[in-house]
Order: structure tokens, then sequence, then C-alpha cells
């Protein structure tokens, strides 16, 4: 709590840079919300869905999403046609869907593992906006709904404390996929509301062992008893943290391209959700001037349905 306002400032600056990145820069949306072709193809054998990816990369075509289903031999293809397959100047008609099915097949597969196209359509841009217009519903939802639980249980000033710190940390989040033009996808949606999850999740514990301890420590001021708790959870904090930070890192590193933007957008979660449960979100309660009596029963017949109230 010392350096609490140190940390409100840098958290501060960081969301506002993360606001300014969204603003100039805005996402780098993939085929999720972009629209493209959608191609499946059965292969004789089972494939190696990089080495697909590669021979797409090698014939033109830009961020291929390739992913099995059913079986190994079975994938799905999802990228935006090649520039030279677009209309020429309206001089030449723009080739079927049936024959870019027909192009991808060719670029993805190998003489000794034909494979045949299952299905071939066009997803358009209409479909990419209900989905990024459905991630923003959700997360407003989950936010909301933080809210009211963490009002309900605890007392306002606690929800307005975490939900603050957790939008500042999505924010952050949102803001770091912006700056460097990862390509934002359902899967990195899915990894942000996760993200989300853990960091309340995080809080809540915090928030727990403050007001324990404002009961147990009457006669010590507000400020220590934000700084007791932070101090009595913290190994608990980081050990819980690390130990979701290995496991989403093992799956960054083996769990393929498909699941690398979700993967990246949780490491990156959990180390702004972290260092929020321990340097902001307290002092942001402290700022909302939190006290005993928030906390405490009104009379003392009180106690037993306030303690039968707590999570």
């Amino acid at each position: 709590m010392g350096i609490r306002h140190g940390a409100i400032a840098v958290f501060v600056a960081l969301c506002l840079a993360a606001i300014a990145a969204l603003w100039l820069r805005g996402f780098n949306y993939a085929l999720d919300f972009t629209g493209g072709t959608v191609v499946e193809i059965e292969f004789a054998r089972p494939v190696d869905v990089e080495g697909v990816r590669k021979r797409l990369l090698d014939a033109g075509y830009e961020s291929p999403v390739v992913q099995t289903f059913g079986s190994g031999a079975d994938i799905v293809i999802r990228l935006q046609p090649r520039e030279e397959d677009a209309q020429d100047d309206g001089r030449q008609e723009a080739p079927s869907i049936e024959q870019t099915g027909t192009a991808i097949l060719q670029a993805a597969q190998t003489p000794d593992n034909p494979g045949r196209v299952i299905r071939s359509d066009f997803v358009g841009p209409q479909i990419g906006d209900e989905l990024a217009m459905n991630g923003v519903y959700a997360a407003v939802f989950v936010l909301l709904g933080f809210l009211a639980y963490i009002a309900a249980r605890f007392e306002y000033k606690f929800a307005v404390a975490a939900v603050t710190a957790t939008f500042g940390d999505i924010l952050l989040v949102c803001g770091w996929f912006a700056f460097n033009q990862h390509e934002f996808d359902l899967t990195v949606l899915a990894g942000i509301l996760s993200v989300m999850g853990f960091s309340i999740n995080d809080k809540i514990v915090v928030f727990d062992r403050v007001r324990e301890n404002f009961r147990l420590l009457s006669k010590i001021e507000p400020k220590e008893v934000l700084n007791r708790s932070v101090n009595q959870t913290l190994s608990r904090t980081v050990i819980t943290s690390f130990v979701a930070f290995l496991t989403v890192l093992a799956l960054y590193i083996y769990g393929g391209a498909s699941l690398k933007g979700m993967a990246e957008s949780q490491m990156i979660g959990i180390v702004i959700g972290t260092l929020s449960s321990i340097l902001v979100a307290c002092p942001i309660l402290l700022l909302l001037g939190v006290t005993k009596k928030d906390l405490m029963p009104k009379a003392k017949t009180d106690v037993e349905a306030e303690l039968a109230r707590r999570p």
C-alpha cells in the first residue's frame, strides 16, 4: 500500500495507452469477424495440420486457419481468397465457390495423400459483425454479473473496486492485441472472457481477507488492514497464478497455431490480473473510502445473519 499512488498512476497510464492503441490501430480481425472462405477436406490418411498450413502459405493464401475435426484425416480451412483469384478490374469473373475449393484442395493435398472437398462456403462480413457484437454483449454481461454478485456478497464499494480493476485488466489485454496487431479471433475472445473470471476470482480472495481483517483488527486504520490483507494472500496469489501461467504456456508452445491466440491472451491476462490484484484493487478500495462500518453488522442480533450471508 505504500506504493499505491505510483501503482495506480502506472495502471491508469497503461489503460490510456491501450485506449489509444485501440483507437488508432484497432484489432487485426481474423476470418471469424471479417468473413472469408470455409472449406472442409477429407484426406485419405491423417494429415499434418502445420504442413497443410505451410503449403497454403506457399500457395499465396494469407493467414490460413487449419483445424482438424472428427478424425485426423478431416480438416477445415478458413482463409481469405488470393488476390489473383479476385475479380480482375471487372474484365474477368471471380471464381465460383466450387472453383475456390478445388484450388485450395490442390494446394493443401500431397501426391501421397490426396483429398476431396466435402464442403465449400463463403462466410460474409455480416456474420462477422454479428459475432463481434455478440462478443461485446458477452463481456458486458459478465462484468454486470460480477458487479451484482460482489455487491450482494460483499458491499458495493468492493464490487466497484473489483470490477474497475478487472475492466482495466481486460482493457490492457485488448490493447496488447491492438498494439502488436496479432490476429483477433473467437479463440482470443474466449481467452479474454476466461481472464475476466480468473482476475475477478483473484480479487475476491483478497477482498475476503480484507473483510476478515476489518472484523478482527478493530483498532487498526483501513490502510494497514488492506496492507496486511494483501501480504497475507500474497503467496497464495503468486503460486496460483504461476501454476496457471505454466499451464497456459504449455498450451501456447504445444497447442498449435489455432490455439496460440487464446493462450497468448490468457498469459498476458494472468500476469496483468495478478499484478492488479496485488497493487491496484485494494488501493482503489481505499480511494472509495472503505471503513469497518461498511462491513460490520448494524446490531449484535444481525451477526449470525451477516455471517450466514457470506460466501
